[in-house]
């Protein structure tokens, strides 16, 4: 059975906002759709991919479920009105709802399909019972909508935008909310709305101070999952960068604030803070599904020097008496192990990825600094051709992966495309020797402690690829990370490394 990785998805695909179900054996993966170097958020179509829940290294790739044409304001077809965070559900009659907005309006549109990865047609507009719809008696802004059905037949909607002072929300004629997310229940047609707006209880920004909300704060990403029969809101917050979660016994009240389920910085494990990260961090936007007993956070991370074309990931997260724990960022995700110390892998598959500085967060509205690495692709969007690398690798740059399981492997060997010179340090660290943070305000690697096990001589490749190889000081055996850091002059594209 072939490895998983992440992204888990071709490395051509960029699909930001997953929402992943279990429907039947297979785990369906819903959300938006970049374009690759893309100039805004969600500009193709939806697409759906599935896995059985029996291999989630394996995914299958359904087609286009929807497209931005069908949705009556998706007809006005401008650069920043893309289709946008969407979710899915079954409902009580046995068919498929699937719920989003179209960026820009204030109003979540509803499409239906009898089959989970079939073409969706649209069905109307969230409304309330005199046919007025959801987001036009001057709520807040309708955005990233979350359903969830429950136990007792029940429907429920997600909605919210926490941010308090955006232009361009100011621009579309709509505010954010206030008091955090907000919950309807909806009759069963799955339009109407039964009860609702009520806010329940995840605070937002004015309101977080002396909480246990404060600096995580609702921000957006709403998404409703229920286990061991208590309510697990999970959002994206204010920081941007990490998925949080909230509890209660109920689906509309009570939400106390849990902690951070990931960061797509790994900000917050050991100590790190936002000037720390160990990868280009950005907003995300995923949830969390039990796969045969275990847990599964889904998100994205960034990609090309912006934040338009984000990529799916996944980690398993431990979850222990009604709690999760922060996950962090791995190369091996859905693989449920190591992955094998031998072999060729993609430079793509890097975790964490940062210039001799560190990470530099980017924004949406910010470009990456020249001194950065970063992942990208040859050709347009959506071409299944070579694989993603990671380019502007200069003095001082680092990709990590995590984690391999060594045995016996004696060498190591890079395939590089550029014109440099210098050396490829190669580390090999044990989860438990990897160098923390604690109250240290510059940035620290995690092999900052750490002497390299190989060195890779490095000289000018030019216009192709070549491979540089060393062998290893020691024989590494068992559970480690590997990271790569290059010392020298020039920089180049990294391509992939072998393990042999």
């Amino acid at each position: 059975m072939k490895q998983a990785f992440n992204p888990f998805l071709p490395s051509y695909e960029y699909i930001p906002d997953g929402e992943p179900h279990i429907f039947g054996d297979r785990v369906y993966l819903y959300g938006s759709h970049d374009k690759f170097n893309g100039l805004s958020f969600c500009l193709n179509d939806y697409v759906c991919w599935s896995a059985s829940v029996d291999n989630l290294a394996d995914w299958r790739y359904e087609g286009v479920i929807y497209r931005r044409v069908q949705d009556p304001n998706g007809k006005k077809r401008t650069i920043l009105k893309g289709l946008a965070a969407p979710d899915v559900c079954q409902g009580l009659d046995g068919r498929y709802y699937l719920y989003y907005f179209v960026i820009g309006y204030s109003r979540i549109s509803v499409a239906v399909c009898d089959t989970p990865a079939g073409e969706y047609e649209f069905l109307g507009h969230v409304q309330y019972p005199d046919g007025t719809p959801l987001g036009s008696k001057g709520e807040p802004l309708q955005f990233d909508p979350g359903i969830f059905i429950d136990d007792d037949n029940k429907i429920y909607l997600y909605t919210g935008f926490g941010q308090t002072n955006p232009p361009y929300i100011i621009a579309w004629g709509h505010k954010p909310t206030k008091h955090g997310a907000m919950g309807f229940e909806l009759e069963r047609d799955m339009l109407t709305i039964k009860q609702g707006p009520c806010y329940i209880g995840v605070k937002g920004k004015t309101e977080s101070a002396d909480t246990l909300y404060q600096n995580h704060e609702f921000f957006e990403a709403s998404s409703m999952r229920k286990f061991q029969g208590k309510y697990y809101f999970i959002y994206s917050s204010y920081q941007g960068h990490e998925l949080c979660w909230a509890v209660s016994d109920k689906p509309l009240s009570g939400f106390e604030f849990g902690g951070t389920l990931i960061s797509n910085g790994d900000i917050g494990i050991d100590g790190r803070t936002q000037k720390q990260a160990l990868n280009y961090t950005g907003n995300t936007h995923g949830s969390v599904i039990e796969i045969k007993g275990k847990y599964y956070v889904f998100y994205h991370r960034q990609t090309n020097k912006n934040q338009f074309s984000r990529q799916a990931c996944a980690e398993e997260i431990e979850f222990k008496d009604g709690a999760f724990i922060q996950a962090q960022m791995t190369s091996c995700g859905l693989n449920g192990k190591a992955l094998q110390g031998i072999g060729k892998y993609p430079a793509h598959i890097a975790c964490n990825l940062f210039s001799k500085k560190g990470a530099y967060w980017y924004g949406a509205l910010k470009r990456l600094k020249p001194s950065h690495p970063y992942f990208t692709q040859d050709g347009g969007d959506r071409e299944s051709g070579p694989d993603q690398y990671i380019a502007n690798f200069n003095n001082g740059a680092a990709a990590g992966f995590k984690y391999f399981d060594f045995k016996d492997v004696k060498s190591v060997a890079v395939e590089l495309k550029g014109k440099a010179k210098g050396v490829m340090e190669v580390f090999l660290l044990s989860p438990s020797n990897e160098s923390k943070v604690f109250s240290s305000s510059k940035f620290i690697a995690p092999y900052e402690r750490a002497r390299p096990c190989a060195l890779i001589p490095i000289y000018s490749t030019k216009n192709k690829s070549q491979r540089f190889e060393a062998l290893f000081e020691e024989i590494p055996q068992g559970k480690k990370s590997l990271y790569f850091r290059f010392k020298g002059k020039g920089r180049f594209d990294f391509i992939s490394f072998e393990l042999g």
